[in-house]
């Protein structure tokens, strides 16, 4: 218990400084990540939507280029057009998706699926009523299944993707990136919350290594290194990323559970997935203290994922 005693100090110290940075750690890092003109999944939308004109052009340029010549073909397609023979109109359809979708979804960055629905409808109903009624498949060869068919599948895909990963991941990712700037605003988890006017007590000593001491130089005490400095400035910034993690407990997803230890992933907009391990420990909450808190070094022993810690 006395080593425990001796201590205590030392953790009202963190607490304290650590209350003293939460504002302006708040300025400098507002959210987990520095958010993105346009987000990943968006562009693989994008990039699918250009492959859907690519590829329907490749098809018509193919069923174009049979034994009566490809300018023959673009003549009867184009110039003489008919509505039952001619498959110029499911590539002009290809090429009004193309333009609308990315418009609306890459240039104005909408988040609804309202345009991406109205173009689906439409190409649908096109398909539908140029197969079913009018097309002559007899006098057009494979292509004239192949062609509508493909369209067909391309556009409801897009619908797809749109709707059930580019606006539900882009709204989870807001959605996280929002949360840490309201969550330095309620109180703190990890840390005691500052003593309300006219509370009585006794505040605890300045903590060593604290902003004013590394700039200052004094009797058995040399200023600190720019690394120094540096390593400082890093666990700021990620004690406040992990009190932003367990402030949002409940977004939390169970990986595995063995007994009373579970393991838990949390997603973190443009870092990565974080793991996250809730055991019993058989030791004394001194033990832990003392291996996680005071001796930093030699947390590169249990875990290798760390590189170097102090």
């Amino acid at each position: 218990m006395d080593g425990l005693e001796q201590s205590l100090p030392t953790i009202a110290s963190i607490n304290t400084n650590y209350a003293q940075c939460q504002t302006s750690m708040a300025a400098p890092y507002p959210a987990l990540g520095e958010r993105k003109p346009i987000s990943h999944v968006r562009r693989t939308f994008c990039l699918f939507v250009t492959f859907d004109l690519l590829f329907v052009s490749l098809l018509w340029i193919i069923e174009l280029n049979t034994k009566d010549g490809i300018e023959k073909n673009l003549k009867d397609e184009i110039i003489d057009y008919d509505f039952r023979t001619s498959f110029f109109d499911i590539f002009f359809l290809a090429v009004f998706r193309f333009l609308v979708l990315l418009l609306c979804y890459a240039l104005l960055r909408l988040r609804h699926w309202w345009v991406i629905a109205v173009t689906t409808l439409i190409t649908s109903g096109f398909l539908i009523v140029k197969v079913i009624l009018l097309i002559q498949f007899q006098s057009r060869g494979a292509f004239g299944y192949v062609l509508p068919i493909v369209s067909f599948i391309l556009v409801w895909l897009e619908t797809w993707f749109l709707d059930f990963k580019v606006l539900i991941q882009e709204a989870e990712d807001e959605r996280l990136f929002q949360a840490p700037q309201t969550a330095f605003g309620g109180p703190s988890l990890l840390y005691p919350s500052a003593v309300s006017e006219g509370q009585f007590y006794s505040p605890p000593e300045s903590l060593a290594g604290s902003d004013d001491e590394l700039e200052e130089e004094g009797v058995g005490r040399v200023a600190a290194t720019p690394q120094e400095k540096e390593y400082v400035r890093q666990g700021r910034e990620a004690m406040g990323v992990l009190e932003q993690i367990l402030r949002q407990e409940e977004y939390w997803k169970l990986e595995k559970e063995v007994g009373t230890d579970a393991v838990y992933t949390f997603e973190i907009p443009y870092h990565g997935k974080s793991f996250i391990l809730k055991a019993f420990l058989e030791c004394p909450a001194e033990l832990v203290y003392q291996e996680v808190i005071l001796q930093p070094e030699k947390m590169t022993m249990w875990n290798r994922t760390i590189a170097a810690c102090q």
